[in-house]
């Protein structure tokens, strides 16, 4: 095998997400991160009033002393919505892991259109995601997610997932027995997932064809997570296409020129 010329920080990163499927780092930029924040918060401060000492960390928190969970995915929409009409917010959300995604991903890269968000309040049995596998529904191997807390996230006020070096115990388990529903398959992993424990001001970039989800929020906080994905512009894609799901956010000129190149036509 020929000598990598990766750098000895990508290569160190590259060889992590590896062997553990995923990989958590401090932002690269967390003044882009508090400006995603700050949005959230202008949105809630609209329908809700705070006392002067809720900090912002306290406001998104203890948000489950405001909302009823009846009211929690109407309120969820309202506010996504808002945040995925502000193109400086998917701009903001890049800059917080652009170096990560260039030495994971590449520097080509396309990014989903509109960012998700994820909010579970303490003990909603309503706000779960069974284990899965986004490549089981259709999503290309090629993908990466990027995970942002807008809060601490830690057991089960977070996500797990089911580290890369399990994996292939996991499909030979999963191909000699057939598994009816997620749950018997949870309960087949739920002694091996890792719990990810990350704090505001961090982001995880994970393989989304590993088996992840969460549980029940057991704490006495209200989880905020972001997810957004992304892949290199040139790689194969699944059900989501470019230009559908994905656009392109870092193609270089090269690229450019040689896609739109034709031949000319010879007598």
């Amino acid at each position: 095998m020929s000598k990598s010329f990766l750098t000895l920080e990508d290569t160190k990163i590259s060889n992590e997400f590896k062997r553990d499927g995923y990989v958590i780092r401090n932002v690269t930029d967390k003044k882009s991160l508090d400006y995603i924040q700050s949005k959230f918060i202008k949105l809630i401060k609209k329908d809700y009033k705070f006392d002067k000492k809720y900090n912002n960390e306290k406001i998104l928190n203890f948000i489950h002393k405001k909302i009823k969970k009846n009211q929690l995915n109407d309120f969820r929409l309202k506010i996504l919505n808002q945040i995925n009409k502000d193109e400086n917010c998917r701009y903001t959300y890049f800059k917080v892991t652009k170096s990560y995604l260039e030495a994971i991903v590449g520097n080509e890269l396309v990014m989903q259109k509109k960012i998700n968000l994820s909010i579970q309040l303490p003990k909603d049995q309503d706000s779960l995601l069974a284990v899965h596998s986004d490549v089981w529904s259709g999503d290309s191997p090629f993908e990466v997610v990027v995970w942002l807390p807008l809060v601490n996230c830690f057991r089960t006020k977070s996500m797990y997932i089911l580290p890369a070096n399990l994996i292939n115990q996991f499909n030979k388990k999963i191909s000699k027995k057939n598994y009816q529903n997620s749950e018997k398959v949870f309960q087949l992993i739920k002694k091996k997932v890792k719990w990810i424990k990350i704090n505001y001001g961090q982001v995880l970039i994970f393989n989304q064809s590993l088996p992840h989800g969460n549980r029940v929020n057991k704490e006495s906080e209200t989880r905020w997570s972001l997810n957004c994905r992304f892949k290199n512009i040139f790689s194969p894609y699944g059900d989501k296409k470019i230009g559908e799901f994905f656009e392109p956010i870092t193609l270089r000129a090269a690229s450019e020129i040689g896609l739109k190149y034709k031949l000319p036509k010879m007598k």
